[in-house]
């Protein structure tokens, strides 16, 4: 096979899930009245920002040979500290700084930090205990969303300080900034993911963790980082959700797990890790907000996203096996 052939299906195989999105978006725009407008679009961006920044560490992990079920619940988590830190009304203590404008890099700052933690201690017992990572983040699942109930004793908290509620109303070139937030993200982590020793150390730990270590990398520290690293970034993800929703509830941001996981397999990263770059996950998570977008606007029941949802996760994963046959066959 000519290398002009092999980078053309390399090409493809990589990209197809942006193929996949230009035929839905065109589909839509012509049998879908309403849909073809600028604002519809931005809208698409801007409501994919949540389960974008959140797909972005849970794909970092699977690349790496794991799973992390917990992102959902960290979110949550990092959404409720917010709320319940600097939100004025329900349970909210209306804590303020001087200057006002300290309160937006403090409130990143705190969810960060407790994403971080909650990653941490997932890597943890997966590197150092030995524990199965499926188990592991299971479990933190659901502990951290009973800390949420526990924290805010079911009630909410709401109306955030003007000074951090400004992220969710700005926009630019009338583009919401969340949608340039998360953009943003995925452009960095792309980078780090493609160019960096990082990057290449997580796809070479979870294509093989074995021959990693004998090259002489610290799979442990590397596998340890993409929790610590998914954590993170679903602390921002509950963050910009609290900010949206000037506020946060005991079931901030149920079902994200799914909806992240559903773009992660769409996008392309292979569940047996080594496999997938960040691009197509972007793409992945318009196309999920794509299609529940063109839903609501024919007023079709909820319902009918749980089942074409369903169906793309079963046909990403039945096309991600067809994938690496065909590369094992062809390249």
């Amino acid at each position: 096979m000519t290398p002009a052939r092999r980078a053309t299906i390399e090409f493809l195989l990589d990209n197809l899930v942006w193929l996949m999105l230009i035929v839905v978006l065109i589909v839509f725009s012509l049998a879908v009245p309403r849909f073809f407008q600028f604002g519809i679009f931005a809208n698409i961006v801007e409501q994919s920002t949540f389960v974008g920044v959140m797909a972005i560490g849970l794909a970092i992990v699977i690349i790496s040979g794991n799973l992390d079920l917990s992102v959902e619940s960290t979110a949550a988590l990092s959404a409720m500290v917010t709320g319940l830190l600097f939100a004025t009304q329900g349970i909210g203590l209306g804590l303020t700084l001087e200057p006002s404008w300290l309160m937006l890099p403090v409130s990143l700052l705190l969810a960060m930090i407790v994403g971080a933690i909650i990653g941490f201690i997932n890597g943890f017992f997966v590197v150092r205990v030995g524990m199965a990572a499926f188990i592991v983040t299971l479990a933190s699942f659901i502990w951290v969303r009973g800390l949420v109930v526990a924290v805010s004793g079911g009630r909410s908290a709401q109306s955030l300080a003007p000074s951090i509620r400004i992220i969710g109303t700005a926009d630019i070139l009338g583009i919401p900034l969340l949608a340039w937030i998360s953009i943003g993200f995925f452009v960095l982590f792309s980078v780090l993911m493609a160019k960096t020793p990082f990057g290449r150390y997580v796809t070479l730990v979870g294509g093989n963790r074995e021959a990693t270590y004998r090259a002489g990398i610290d799979s442990d520290r590397i596998l340890w980082a993409s929790f610590i690293i998914a954590g993170l970034l679903a602390g921002v993800a509950g963050w910009l959700l609290a900010i949206r929703t000037s506020g946060a509830t005991a079931n901030l941001g149920a079902g994200m797990l799914f909806n992240a996981f559903a773009a992660v397999v769409i996008g392309g990263i292979s569940l047996k890790g080594g496999i997938g770059k960040l691009p197509g996950v972007y793409a992945g998570v318009l196309l999920l907000y794509s299609i529940h977008t063109a839903i609501n606007l024919m007023g079709l029941p909820a319902h009918y996203t749980q089942m074409i949802l369903g169906g793309l996760v079963l046909a990403a994963v039945l096309l991600d096996t067809l994938k690496l046959r065909l590369r094992e066959r062809l390249l």
